[in-house]
């Protein structure tokens, strides 16, 4: 790790300094995007195929698709959306997804970059107002002036394409308009996904209770994390779990690709998505069960529901489930963490 050329406060800091490593990009050498440009869905219709992996970000009534083929380059998309000042976070070292409030509390609004260094093989971003540096997947800032202060972490959820546009048809996209000249469509990490390999620069041993490269539905409480891995999805697509007392649902549906597998991540094996949600409506907790084509019926009401929460056919349709924020990471980089977290099934 390099501190030449920072004006990061190095004496303040909540984790040890040598736990970091550089990744081998300097400080913005994998850009992030901060003039990112929209477009309309049907602008993207030539260049993204029907089961690629787009984050989806809802603010108020606008919702936004940041293809996963734009992220895996750049990290980072500084971006505004429903008058909310949001950073947009993907580390494909540890396929971690997670959007930030930008506008801080006492602070300001802050602009985020890549250090170029890792924690845990995990994204450490740095703040222009400050430059203290940030760690993505706890959301919280490790080094510098702001040592101890945390992001809010704003929902968000993978879907496919096809699944965005059914869903928001009035939704926009980030375009690959992004000032950077990038094989969009291409995967730089390839295989890296392989569950038989191991991770990039962790430096301690992995938690071997899953391997290490298991994608897994991460929900954090107020102790640690619970923890669903997607090979327990496959089987069975709706786990029911209690998430601090609240009555938690984690829905899978399969029809996304891997963005981090083939060359071509429009080639690449499919690895499904999950939706994470409040069960509870109007105080009463509903009980879900798998019905066909990627759907969910709901037995106090026999209403139909799909990956996103919403009710769309009986007598609930029209109504939505409370979005819990979670989190689809390879298993190590929880465990990194989160050594306490709990596996469910």
């Amino acid at each position: 790790m390099s501190t030449e050329e920072w004006k990061t406060d190095f004496s303040r800091h909540s984790v040890p300094l040598d736990e970091f490593r550089s990744g081998g990009p300097p400080r913005d050498g994998i850009p992030p995007i901060d003039e990112p440009r929209p477009v309309a869905i049907a602008a993207a219709e030539e260049w993204l195929e029907a089961r690629e992996p787009v984050l989806v970000v809802e603010v108020g009534e606008r919702a936004r698709a940041y293809p996963v083929q734009i992220l895996v380059w750049h990290e980072i998309v500084n971006d505004r959306l429903g008058g909310r000042a949001i950073a947009v976070t993907y580390c494909p070292l540890c396929n971690s997804s997670l959007v930030f409030d930008r506008q801080v509390d006492g602070v300001g609004l802050l602009r985020f970059g890549t250090t170029g260094n890792l924690r845990h093989s995990d994204l450490v971003m740095w703040d222009d107002r400050t430059e203290s540096w940030w760690q993505q997947l706890t959301a919280e800032a490790v080094v510098g002036e702001l040592t101890g202060t945390r992001l809010e972490v704003l929902p968000s959820q993978t879907l496919s394409w096809d699944d965005f546009k059914a869903r928001h048809p009035d939704g926009d996209v980030l375009s690959r308009d992004t000032g950077h000249d990038r094989q969009y469509g291409a995967n730089p990490y390839e295989s890296y996904d392989d569950p038989g390999t191991e991770p990039f620069l962790l430096e301690q041993e992995a938690d071997r209770r899953l391997p290490a490269k298991e994608r897994v539905v991460a929900v954090k409480e107020r102790d640690g994390a619970v923890v669903v891995p997607f090979s327990r999805l496959a089987r069975d697509p709706v786990a029911e779990i209690d998430v601090d007392g609240v009555p938690v649902v984690v829905l899978y549906k399969r029809g996304v690709l891997s963005p981090l597998d083939n060359a071509a991540i429009a080639r690449s094996r499919d690895v499904g998505t999950a939706g994470t949600f409040d069960r509870r409506l109007k105080g009463r907790a509903l009980s879900f069960e798998p019905v066909d084509d990627g759907r969910f019926r709901d037995r106090q009401t026999g209403s139909t529901w799909d990956v996103t929460g919403r009710a769309v056919a009986g007598p609930l349709s029209g109504r939505r489930l409370r979005p819990v924020v979670s989190d689809q990471q390879f298993w190590f980089a929880v465990a990194a963490f989160l050594p306490d977290a709990r596996i469910v099934g």
